[in-house]
């Protein structure tokens, strides 16, 4: 489920911005795009909001039905730079990775490979799965002090919860309220799933922290405007508290972090900091040289596009 990402998404540079929504809820229109054969949401990045924290990328997919017809297949692609979060709401995905990991992932499970320096992946469907598939797919830009590290990956099946009037948060990175999830973070973020049971729900959150909500099932109503899948909503920084109010059952997600204190470059499946750095990664994955190293699985090799700069005259 991971990338690309494309200038339609948000220039591949730009300065920091640590904007406060106006007004209440600022609600962004996600783009369609295309990741294998899925049919995906992407509310992150967009021009306007390139970063929520460290979160710079959200791809929502499904809910779509998946049989021996139509699976959910993303061949080796490589990543730097960055932290892929992996969410399931319905369905199976099987994750194969250059340092040698194959893990299952089901819903309420958390898989994060940390990129670093260099690594690839494959997602597709577990053998023999039929039924829905609906998930999120989010990247968390890594800090100077742990981007150029060693790639690793870890695979969470239980995760901490947090109860609260009208919902249930359970947190897979970062705390919130009495909740800390175990999983790695580089940078002060929180990432977790709000099962909203109808009624309202009040969470507590940082107020040195920006946040974003996602709607992935449902619709709930935040600061008298309603939100719904296909739009990401932007709440800003120095809140104590977002409530939420639903007519009915719904599932969010919620994205905070301090905000990210530099600018970022991003191009392709590459999260970094100029220009040079990608035609680096883009000549390394394209002449397969040993920094992503290689995925051991039946799925084709992704190659990477030509960077736009380059096809400049």
């Amino acid at each position: 489920m991971s990338g690309p990402v494309t200038d339609a998404d948000a220039p591949a540079a730009a300065a920091v911005d640590h904007d406060t929504a106006e007004d209440g809820l600022e609600i962004l229109d996600s783009r369609e795009a295309k990741v294998g054969n899925l049919q995906v949401r992407r509310a992150l990045p967009r021009r306007t909001h390139r970063t929520v924290g460290a979160w710079c990328f959200a791809d929502h997919a499904g809910p779509v039905s998946v049989d021996a017809a139509q699976r959910v297949d993303i061949g080796p692609h490589p990543h730097m730079g960055l932290q892929t979060v992996t969410w399931l709401v319905a369905g199976e995905l099987v994750h194969r990775d250059s340092l040698g990991s194959e893990q299952e992932i089901r819903p309420g499970q958390l898989n994060l490979m940390t990129a670093g320096q260099g690594v690839a992946h494959a997602e597709e469907t577990a053998g023999g799965y039929e039924g829905l598939f609906h998930g999120i797919q989010l990247w968390v830009a890594q800090p100077d002090e742990t981007r150029h590290g060693d790639p690793a990956f870890e695979h969470h099946a239980e995760l901490p919860q947090l109860e609260l009037d009208g919902a249930t948060a359970t947190v897979f990175v970062g705390d919130l309220g009495a909740a800390v999830s175990p999983a790695r973070r580089d940078t002060q973020h929180v990432g977790a799933e709000l099962a909203v049971r109808g009624g309202r729900a009040t969470l507590p959150v940082r107020r040195d922290y920006e946040h974003a909500l996602i709607v992935l099932d449902g619709k709930v109503s935040v600061d008298g405007r309603m939100l719904e899948p296909g739009h990401l909503g932007y709440l800003g920084l120095d809140r104590d508290e977002v409530v939420i109010g639903s007519a009915d059952p719904a599932t969010v997600i919620l994205l905070g972090g301090v905000p990210f204190p530099e600018p970022i470059f991003m191009w392709w499946n590459f999260v970094g900091r100029s220009q040079n750095e990608m035609d680096a990664a883009y000549a390394g994955w394209q002449e397969a040289d040993n920094r992503f190293g290689a995925v051991h699985s039946e799925l084709a090799r992704v190659p990477a596009p030509r960077p736009q700069w380059s096809r400049q005259p």
